[in-house]
């Protein structure tokens, strides 16, 4: 599966602005911030990207389902369940 973004792309600072008592919490528990965040992000990333192609594809999935309802899958005479 192809990854969502470049893994080998160089590091970037940032500022960002973050609940201080969840900050003070973190950092007692020495949770990487970094870390967490690119983790955060890429689902993010992911889930956003999913519903990009859900809507991209709205129509074939349709006429699939479509096909399906009138004519029922591919292979259901074999099926034994």
């Amino acid at each position: 599966m192809p990854s969502l973004f470049d893994q080998t792309a160089p590091k970037k600072a940032t500022n960002l602005s973050v609940n201080s008592d969840l900050l003070a919490k973190s950092r007692a528990l020495k949770i990487n911030l970094s870390a967490t965040l690119e983790r955060a992000l890429e689902a993010e990333l992911a889930a956003a990207q999913a519903e990009v192609w859900k809507r991209e594809n709205a129509a074939a999935i349709r006429a699939y389902n479509d096909f399906v309802e009138e004519n029922g899958c591919f292979g259901d005479e074999y099926r034994a369940f």
